[in-house]
């Protein structure tokens, strides 16, 4: 069967960027493993206790913010009126330590928009997370492209990645960096993954497939037991190890992510945690290292089993994978064997993904009904749980840098800290 067409289109020199082990740049921070070692964070706050900042947005979102040195970066839309002729995207920045506004920009949408059939307003035209080398900021925006910012706000380029797959639920995956090459999982766009210069914008490789188009997934460079890159993503029935600086596939394997797959693939060592799938949806491990364009399923699959989560990524603690499902079931799974070890119902609706805070509590954002902060162990016990006055959306992750954190929703940016 063939996967995907393949098309490798320029070559490039190797260039480094600036970013510090501080920063928290990209989707769910180093590696999109969703862990911070801060210990320092409170976790305890409200609209009068330990909330540092509040800064106004100027629209919706569900992507997350990034911290870059001294600022937070964050995406979100305006004018997403009935027929979307005033649509434009927004990215924001703001001083991280005072909440101040730094610049804003506004993108107008270079190509007719549709609100995809099923997705409502409620997901919206900003559910990619930024990404930052440290000298640039990356967005995706949808049929509008990807852009590439400078820190103080100038346009450094724009490409386009293509407006013509009918995707129910519109674009979600966040773009991600890997050496020189900027990476974008353009599934709802073109069915496609594609690479591009990050300096200059100029497009490297280019792969198509048709199962990328109910693929929301952010991809991840991951490490496998020789010591040898790979871009590791989800998609419909199957996950996927590239080589990341040419685009051509070197394993896939099969699993139960039905229908959507949306959270992204977790790594731990060298092997990749995948969940998704609307429910019951799937889970498995597969160790990372095929070769070929071969089908390691039965070589290289450690486990797989039925149940996942359809939205939100999981993190990995002490042998084990934790996660909120959409529909406010909190999970301790096994992550050697797949097991299910417990299963606890908090309620409510999660798109955020957890976070792993300080390596021992646990932090679960729920859409519209508080955070939940759990210990960090099996029996998944409750520490607290924090509401702000704010009754908006919160489906952004959380960005944890220099011992706060910073959460995101409909209407606004917050930093948390000790006050």
């Amino acid at each position: 069967m063939k996967r995907f067409a393949f098309c490798m289109l320029t070559v490039l020199s190797l260039l480094a960027g600036r970013l510090t082990a501080a920063d928290w740049a990209q989707f769910r921070g180093s590696g999109a493993t969703g862990v911070s070692a801060e210990t320092g964070v409170p976790i305890e706050w409200s609209d009068t206790k330990n909330l540092v900042w509040k800064l106004a947005l100027p629209g919706k979102g569900f992507s997350s913010p990034i911290v870059v040195g001294d600022k937070v970066l964050v995406t979100c839309y305006s004018g997403a009126s009935r027929n979307l002729s005033g649509l434009k995207r927004h990215l924001v920045c703001a001083d991280r330590n005072t909440g101040k506004l730094l610049w804003q920009k506004a993108i107008a949408s270079t190509v007719r928009e549709r609100a995809p059939a099923s997705f409502g307003a409620s997901h919206g035209f900003a559910s990619h997370t930024p990404t930052s080398d440290g000298e640039r900021v990356y967005v995706l925006f949808g049929n509008t492209g990807v852009l590439a910012f400078d820190l103080t706000g100038k346009q450094l380029w724009r490409q386009d990645v293509g407006s013509e797959s009918a995707s129910r639920f519109g674009s979600a995956s966040s773009p991600v960096l890997y050496k020189n090459l900027l990476i974008v999982a353009a599934g709802a766009e073109s069915e496609s993954i594609r690479a591009f210069e990050a300096k200059t914008g100029k497009p490297v490789w280019k792969t198509e497939a048709e199962s990328l188009n109910r693929s929301y997934s952010t991809p991840v460079i991951a490490k496998n037991a020789k010591g040898v890159d790979e871009l590791v993503i989800s998609v419909t029935y199957e996950t996927w190890g590239m080589n990341p600086m040419t685009g051509e596939l070197n394993w896939y394997a099969e699993t139960e992510v039905d229908t959507n797959a949306v959270p992204t693939v977790l790594i731990n060592k060298d092997i990749a945690y995948v969940i998704g799938g609307r429910s019951p949806g799937g889970r498995a491990a597969i160790r990372l290292g095929g070769t070929g364009a071969a089908d390691v399923s039965k070589t290289h699959m450690l486990w797989s089993k039925t149940g996942g989560s359809y939205v939100s990524s999981p993190v990995f603690h002490k042998g084990h994978l934790y996660w909120v499902n959409d529909r406010g079931i909190a999970f301790c799974v096994d992550a050697k064997t797949g097991d299910e070890v417990t299963r606890k119902r908090i309620g409510g609706q999660f798109y955020a993904s957890m976070l792993l805070l300080g390596g021992n509590r646990l932090v679960a954002i729920s859409r519209f009904g508080g955070t939940h902060i759990f210990n960090a162990g099996t029996a998944l016990s409750p520490v607290g749980r924090n509401r702000l006055s704010d009754t908006s959306d919160f489906s952004g992750s959380p960005a944890v840098v220099g011992n706060r954190m910073y959460l995101r929703s409909d209407k606004a940016l917050y930093c948390i800290g000790a006050k």
